[in-house]
């Protein structure tokens, strides 16, 4: 497994983000993957996790694969597929796998799922690059692009 980098204050998974979800990203090769456990503050319902959340982590891990294979590329398109209830204070693990690899657009499809394994949400994403001016103004930032140690 390879331990994907962190930015500064993206909200999935920037290290500086005082609100942001800390999310940690794993690569074998062929999927991405993270674990997760949503706190109370994260619950839409009481005791269970927002669907927006769950939305959001399905959109970064998904986006992941697209980083893993050098790629910046910008979420197109993003349908989700919500199986059922998440609750809050269990460990989740979200997985992604690429369906389709063109030079132009990459996607992808993934699942959040419960402890027992259960398959909570799905999601299928579209991603296409993000323009060269817009990586540009990143430079700066890119150097906080960074592997956190744990």
């Amino acid at each position: 497994m390879i331990r994907q980098p962190n930015s500064r204050y993206c909200f999935a998974c920037g290290r500086s983000n005082p609100i942001g979800l800390y999310m940690k990203f794993d690569y074998d090769g062929e999927r991405v993957w993270s674990r997760f456990r949503p706190r109370a503050e994260h619950q839409g319902y009481p005791g269970m996790l927002h669907g927006g959340l769950a939305a959001t982590m399905l959109d970064e891990v998904l986006g992941r694969l697209c980083i893993a294979h050098d790629r910046w590329m910008a979420t197109a398109k993003l349908e989700i597929r919500y199986h059922a209830p998440v609750p809050i204070d269990q460990e989740l693990t979200l997985v992604a796998e690429i369906i389709e690899d063109r030079r132009r657009l990459m996607r992808a499809r993934g699942e959040l799922r419960l402890e027992d394994g259960t398959v909570a949400v799905s999601a299928v994403g579209t991603y296409l690059p993000l323009p060269d001016e817009v990586l540009d103004r990143w430079e700066e930032e890119m150097r906080y692009w960074k592997v956190d140690p744990d």
